[in-house]
């Protein structure tokens, strides 16, 4: 057996006989990319209390990763068409990697910034290769399964993020939670050149450069707008990038419909089947990265987990998703992907409208029926729209097609984080105003409090530390009648720091409810919305573009 697999995947006769451990290599190379936002929600309130980061720094901290990412695939999946999909592989894990190490040694918000954003450029390189090799190495009877299974190892990703994490940070600095993902790009990297064939476009024209840099600059702007207007608010950034966002995006099209050669060809578009199946994507992750944005924050703060046991209790969503998929597997080529999707989204708009009676006495047994739900209807939804996408491509656009899925994803999940995240912010900070009116306390510790449940608590801490003082003075004190003041004082302040602990816990527990019900009427909306925009069986058959006409007929045999 060759030490490193050399044969192009487009060159062999039959289909590549080790493909399924290849496609084990791909979903390694996938769960890295994903965990390392899920395993930072469980890390941000080490990192945020040993670095001292303000709101904006954390969400930066965050959002550092997701504008290059975002922005790059599109153009890094048309280069890994031309030259080397495998190629692009190996590099970005060694860049996600490189950012992983300069994470770890990093000591200021600056540096966290800059380590997420080297890693969210390497995630751009590896998100469309991955895509695009399987497409490549498995036949199209056998793409459906294995797209399924990649789709799986993005819902597992989910939840063992936060499970990885929590483990690492009980004996270790949140740093380590950087740290980890080396030695998994490491063996991916290796797993790629013994497993991977390498694959690259049979014939490719010279890339659309324009097309790409434009692609960059309308969905980088865009991003940025969405991550800043709903958190910093509506100012010259903001509307800024909204006016570079909107003039790149028409650039964009007028030179894609008149290039002849286009990076993107934007007329698959107004195929009912792609478009609608984009618009699923985006929709959903928008609803999934919401939730699970204020679910884990819910987890932690109000009920009291620690990372690790919060991730242990985001298990059961990567369970479902792992069901959901098997039934899809099963369901689509019975019944068309129309009905598995809108079933699908109609699950994940029941989980959500489920997250609406959560209330101040709710435990974490209230939420198991919501993260189940959620995790069967990621399942069902979105293999069958990956599967559509990339059937949309020919072989020497996979790595676009690739590309044109992650988009559409990582668009919703930053769409869903900044609104749904700037709506529960302001729930939460209302909330806690009427919660707390006729109390004592001073404005300057609201405002601190309103600015997240964290800093909620932290007030209450502080407020507890300080009766803890006024008790002990009052235990020193030689005067008797000093001493009972002081003693009446803690008291009152013991009293205080209970009552503030329960109102932020009750002001979050509303905002769920209120951002819940806000995401299920998002999601309802666009459940109906793709139901009349994806064709039936019969229709897509006849409408598809000559990719995708391949496919329905390969799924329904």
């Amino acid at each position: 057996m060759r030490l490193v697999m050399k044969e192009p995947v487009e060159t062999a006769e039959r289909p590549y006989p080790r493909r399924w451990w290849a496609l084990l290599v791909l979903c390694l190379s996938l769960l890295i990319i994903v965990m390392a936002n899920t395993a930072l929600t469980v890390a941000a309130p080490d990192m945020t209390a040993d670095l001292g980061l303000g709101s904006a720094d954390l969400q930066w901290v965050i959002d550092g990763y997701t504008v290059p990412y975002a922005a790059l695939m599109l153009l890094l999946g048309a280069i890994g068409d031309k030259y080397s999909r495998r190629g692009a592989l190996i590099l970005g894990l060694a860049v996600f990697a490189g950012g992983a190490v300069f994470g770890y040694a990093a000591g200021s918000a600056a540096t966290v910034i800059a380590a997420r954003a080297v890693m969210g450029i390497g995630a751009a390189l590896i998100m469309p290769a991955t895509l695009s090799l399987l497409a490549a190495t498995f036949p199209r009877r056998e793409r459906a399964k294995a797209i399924t299974l990649w789709t799986a190892t993005a819902g597992l990703a989910i939840a063992a993020g936060p499970v990885v994490a929590g483990a690492l940070l009980r004996d270790h600095g949140w740093s380590a939670t950087f740290l980890i993902n080396v030695p998994i790009a490491a063996v991916a990297a290796v797993g790629a050149l013994v497993l991977v064939p390498p694959s690259r476009a049979g014939h490719h024209d010279r890339i659309d450069y324009v097309g790409g840099l434009l692609s960059v600059l309308w969905i980088g702007a865009l991003v940025y707008m969405i991550i800043e207007g709903p958190h910093f608010g509506w100012g010259a950034k903001a509307v800024t990038a909204a006016v570079v966002a909107g003039a790149g995006l028409l650039a964009f099209v007028l030179w894609e419909l008149r290039h002849p050669h286009p990076v993107l060809d934007v007329r698959r578009f107004a195929h009912r089947r792609f478009a609608g199946s984009n618009l699923a994507v985006a929709l959903f992750f928008l609803a999934v990265f919401g939730a699970f944005y204020y679910l884990t924050q819910h987890l932690q703060f109000v009920l009291g987990y620690d990372a690790l046991g919060t991730g242990v209790r985001m298990l059961p969503l990567a369970g479902a998703v792992f069901a959901g998929s098997a039934l899809t597997g099963w369901l689509t080529p019975r019944v068309g992907m129309r009905w598995t999707v809108t079933a699908g989204m109609a699950g994940g708009t029941t989980a959500l409208a489920l997250l609406t009676r959560v209330d101040a006495a709710s435990g974490y047994g209230d939420f198991v029926a919501p993260l189940i739900i959620l995790g069967l209807a990621i399942g069902l939804a979105l293999s069958p729209c990956t599967d559509a996408i990339m059937g949309a491509f020919p072989e020497s656009e996979l790595g676009v097609g690739g590309a044109v899925n992650d988009t559409s994803l990582e668009l919703g999940g930053s769409l869903g984080i900044a609104v749904l995240g700037s709506l529960l912010a302001t729930s939460y900070g209302n909330h806690l105003t009427d919660a707390t009116s006729g109390s004592r306390l001073p404005a300057s510790a609201l405002a601190t409090a309103q600015d997240s449940v964290g800093a909620g608590y932290a007030v209450a801490r502080g407020i507890g530390e300080q009766a803890r003082r006024t008790a002990a003075r009052g235990a020193e004190a030689t005067d008797p009648q000093q001493a009972a003041q002081l003693k009446a004082q803690a008291g009152q302040l013991s009293e205080g720091a209970r009552q503030m602990a329960d109102a932020v816990g009750s002001s979050f527990a509303s905002a769920v409810a209120h951002t819940s019900l806000v995401g299920a009427v998002l999601l309802g909306i666009g459940t109906v919305l793709v139901a009349v925009l994806l064709p039936g069986r019969a229709a897509a058959g006849r409408q598809a573009p000559a990719g995708e006409r391949e496919l329905a007929q390969s799924g329904a045999r």
